[in-house]
């Protein structure tokens, strides 16, 4: 049995996390399983427990936008879709900051990143001082969990579990504001439209 943690045992979980072990918890979208991004040691381990192909670079989630801005260079456009939306359902596709180690976007000069969705997840991720990797619970090509228990069977190597609710049971509209035209890579909660008649005020 993986043991599970209520959503007040912020300090426990965030000590899995500082000792580099994989976690999953509810987002607003769907249940997701995270480790730090500032150890190799837990990104490898994130990577054991999806079972994940080595191409694909892992969203990250932040606190707040001052992290956001520590890991990912925020233009005027990305800035305004933050201030709007976030926290919220969405994800942003951003030019990665070059001071960020190599494994945490695999190579790639571009990062997918969320806001922390509920108190509990930012008080985590401030609890431990990092962003973290938030990707779905489920192994890598099958579909997502919708349940503690699905999530057990399927990523039994987990460290431990956070109990909650998720509310849409989809996945995030990902946003790619890596060039002047934006561009909808996933549709989720919030639509193209919303988005657009917030960049079309500026």
């Amino acid at each position: 049995m993986i043991k599970r943690y209520k959503i007040n045992e912020i300090e426990k979980i965030a000590q899995i996390l500082k000792n580099d072990g994989v976690i999953s918890v509810p987002t607003d979208t769907i249940f997701g399983i995270c480790a730090r991004i500032n150890s190799q040691i837990a990104y490898n381990k994130l990577l054991e427990v999806k079972r994940r192909p080595l191409n694909k670079a892992f969203p990250v989630m932040c606190a707040n936008k001052e992290q956001i801005k520590n890991i990912a260079i925020v233009d005027e456009i990305a800035e305004k879709i933050i201030k709007v939306f976030m926290p919220g359902p969405i994800t942003l596709v951003l030019k990665k900051n070059s001071t960020l180690p190599e494994y945490v976007t695999n190579g790639k000069d571009t990062i997918a990143v969320r806001m922390a969705t509920s108190k509990a997840l930012e008080k985590l991720i401030t609890e431990i001082g990092s962003p973290i990797f938030m990707t779905s619970a489920n192994q890598s090509g099958e579909p997502e969990c919708t349940n503690l228990g699905e999530i057990e069977k399927s990523c039994p190597l987990l460290d431990g579990m956070m109990e909650g609710e998720v509310y849409y049971s989809m996945g995030s509209t990902i946003v790619d504001c890596t060039s002047k035209k934006i561009e909808i890579l996933r549709e989720g909660p919030i639509s193209f439209e919303q988005i657009k008649k917030i960049i079309d005020k500026m």
